[in-house]
């Protein structure tokens, strides 16, 4: 089982369709997997599940038993100011200490409106990732531009399939 995050709680979230979409590449290669969307999280997780109050929020606590469970992330990452959502930081210190990612697989898929194709955000989660012990595929996927390679929740650039294709492949392998 490979587990999705998509890493906004923005409503309606290009993050969530390219989410589905790779939960689709991954279905085609016989690969069970599920999503994570953060915008499902409780609107107060970071007053009521966080520090003093760690495993006292039930609805943040299903979160949080999904990652200890799962063996294989995918991060679906939209470029917010230079950087990655803050909510998804929030989340991550909200999980349990020791960290959660401790010796996971990771991947990441990086989204911009912009050229860079979220790679600042890519880099600062990475090095988050690392200081927590996730093991990381080094085929990072960015995707530039992304709402004009979209129609319908499908990427309709030929580049960027071949890379969500290849990252999938090796992400099952790892």
């Amino acid at each position: 089982m490979i587990t999705i995050i998509s890493c906004t709680n923005r409503n309606q979230s290009i993050s969530r369709v390219v989410s589905a979409y790779y939960q689709s590449l991954l279905a085609e290669q016989n690969t069970e997997s599920n999503i994570i969307d953060l915008q499902g999280l409780p609107k107060d997780f970071v007053f009521s599940a966080l520090y003093g109050n760690a495993g006292k929020n039930n609805d943040f606590n299903i979160y949080s038993q999904q990652i200890a469970q799962g063996n294989k992330f995918v991060f679906v990452v939209p470029e917010y100011n230079g950087s990655f959502p803050g909510v998804l930081k929030a989340f991550i210190d909200g999980l349990e200490y020791p960290s959660k990612f401790n010796d996971k697989k990771v991947a990441m898929v990086g989204l911009s409106s912009g050229m860079q194709g979220s790679a600042l955000a890519l880099s600062h989660l990475t090095d988050i990732l690392s200081y927590l012990g996730a093991n990381l595929l080094g085929m990072r996927v960015k995707l530039p531009r992304v709402e004009a390679n979209l129609k319908d929740g499908k990427i309709t650039n030929d580049l960027y399939n071949q890379l969500l294709r290849e990252q999938v492949e090796k992400l099952i392998k790892f």
